[in-house]
């Protein structure tokens, strides 16, 4: 069947903003939106991006001060190089290695191989050319893993699986630019040999490995010189943009690059700054990758027509199907092989790697890089847009229920007690709060109010003791204790240390304490908190 004829979307992209004040007026508007997106998805306990986009959905561009638009070149660019590398220094090498084989498999030979698939199926199920199937099915390969990691955050999940998702997500979006670069040029100049396109291959990653080691090892050289954090967050900012940027010109994988950079930075290059500068660099990193995201996933929204939505989700569904497809003869196959030479993957972790296939803004952004005389491009676009709004929705509010369903991880007995426990807690010093204002207010007789408090306050000193048992047992076994304990305890522990530290600030900026009292203090913070970063 041939695509729907819809709106083109090609003016899509906002003319830049004459009005500054306007501009300035929208973005301080999207930020609000974004901040009651957050309260609202975190009570109704949905994904927060997938907020994002439902929030950009409603929002009509007439009731903003000034227009503003994805523009793909700002998302390729800027968001993309911020995401890739704020990911990449978070990514632990020693984790990675373990898990490289099922990474390097799915991100090399699983995106070709369900990309192929997706094409044939979009060729004779869509009747497009097969040059606009081919780069379709190379578009709709790249998976978003903001949702995915969003959902393994509301239900647990063995690390070893989030480390295979996030490790494929490094990859394979270098792997899908390399692959649509290629087919554009056969597009453009009409002709292409094996040859050619294994030379492109070589040269694009192999120039990309190399352009970020080489990046990465002056970068951590120049932290052996320098530990500034300002100064070293400023360095981290150029090179991260700037290693695109001269992947690009180069003709080599940017991405791919950007990855190399990041890891090398990441695991060698903090190594040579103190602990408060690398609080400062990896919070920076978190903040810059999260803006990145509430503007991407709310842009999304803004630039997807109800119209054009509702005309193209019968074709959107199927397209979800062909992709889905794709994927699935690529994960089953290929990682049944990896179990005759590596650590088999668990079927259930297989099914979560095919139903976490969910599309983001970034499919949506290499759509509109299409090639203007590429054949059906305007139909395309929209089919693309609808495509991912509707697999972004659907699959991103679903995937938290279909991973709880598969039971991947289960409570230990302790750990249950312990929630229980907490519940106790929460529970009795909530009902001992109302019971102040109770009193307070005069509504409550003092004997009552007496008799009431002590008997929670006998729940709570109960709990409390429990609770104190069980860490012992967990700091006496530290090294046997199941990982669902360790995880509890070191969390909390961070956010014990955090909360001090936010104290000490306060006081410093208050005038309570003078920098030279607070600051080795600060700095055993710093370390305390780090060591609690490598060990989870």
């Amino acid at each position: 069947m041939n695509p729907s004829p819809g709106p083109s979307l090609d003016p899509l992209v906002a003319a830049p903003p004459s009005d500054f004040s306007g501009l300035m007026s929208t973005l301080i508007a999207l930020l609000l939106v974004a901040t009651i997106c957050a309260l609202i998805a975190r009570r109704l306990r949905i994904p927060y991006v997938v907020g994002l986009v439902l929030a950009g959905l409603a929002i009509t561009k007439q009731a903003l001060p000034e227009s503003i638009g994805l523009d793909p070149d700002v998302v390729l660019n800027l968001f993309l190089p911020i995401l890739i590398f704020e990911a990449a220094i978070n990514t632990d090498i020693s984790r990675l290695k373990s898990t490289l084989k099922p990474i390097l498999l799915l991100a090399g030979p699983g995106v070709l191989l369900a990309a192929t698939i997706t094409s044939s199926l979009l060729k004779f199920g869509l009747d497009l050319a097969w040059i606009t199937a081919s780069a379709v099915g190379v578009i709709l390969t790249i998976t978003d893993t903001v949702s995915v990691i969003a959902a393994f955050r509301s239900v647990p999940v063995p690390a070893r699986l989030a480390t295979i998702v996030e490790g494929e997500s490094l990859f394979n979006d270098g792997i899908a630019l390399v692959l649509l670069g290629m087919i554009t040029t056969v597009h453009l100049e009409g002709t292409f040999t094996v040859a050619q396109g294994l030379e492109q291959l070589v040269i694009a990653f192999g120039g990309g490995t190399v352009l970020g080691l080489g990046l990465g090892y002056l970068c951590v050289g120049l932290f052996r010189q320098n530990d500034d954090a300002l100064s070293n967050l400023l360095l981290t900012v150029a090179v991260a943009l700037g290693t695109f940027q001269i992947g690009q010109n180069l003709g080599v994988s940017s991405a791919i690059a950007v990855v190399i950079v990041g890891l090398v930075i990441g695991n060698l290059g903090f190594r040579e700054t103190s602990a408060s500068t690398r609080v400062t660099l990896l919070n920076f990193w978190e903040y810059a990758g999260f803006g990145a995201n509430t503007f991407i996933f709310l842009l999304v929204g803004l630039e997807v027509d109800p119209q054009v939505l509702w005309a193209t989700i019968p074709a959107a569904i199927a397209v979800i199907g062909m992709y889905q497809i794709g994927r699935i003869f690529s994960i089953y196959p290929l990682l049944f092989i990896l179990g005759f030479f590596d650590r088999k993957i668990p079927l259930r972790w297989q099914h979560v790697l095919i139903i976490g296939n969910v599309k983001g803004s970034l499919s949506m952004a290499l759509a509109l890089t299409l090639p203007l005389t590429l054949p059906h491009r305007a139909q395309v676009i929209a089919l693309v847009f609808s495509t991912v709004f509707v697999s972004f929705i659907g699959q991103g509010l679903s995937l938290p229920w279909l991973v709880k369903r598969l039971k991947l991880t289960t409570l230990s007995q302790s750990q249950q007690r312990m929630e229980s426990l907490q519940l106790t807690l929460i529970a009795a010093k909530a009902a001992q709060q109302e019971l102040d204002n109770l009193s307070q207010s005069g509504s409550l007789s003092k004997s009552l109010y007496e008799e009431l408090f002590a008997t929670y306050q006998a729940r709570i000193a109960a709990a409390e003791r429990e609770l104190r048992d069980l860490y012992n047992q967990r700091l006496a076994q530290r090294f046997n204790a199941d990982q669902s304990n360790s995880g509890y305890l070191e969390g909390l522990r961070r956010r014990l240390f955090l909360a001090e530290k936010g104290a000490i600030g306060d006081a410093v900026r208050k005038g309570l304490l003078s920098d030279n009292v607070s600051q080795s203090y600060l700095k055993d913070l710093d370390e305390k908190l780090l060591r609690l970063k490598d060990e989870t």
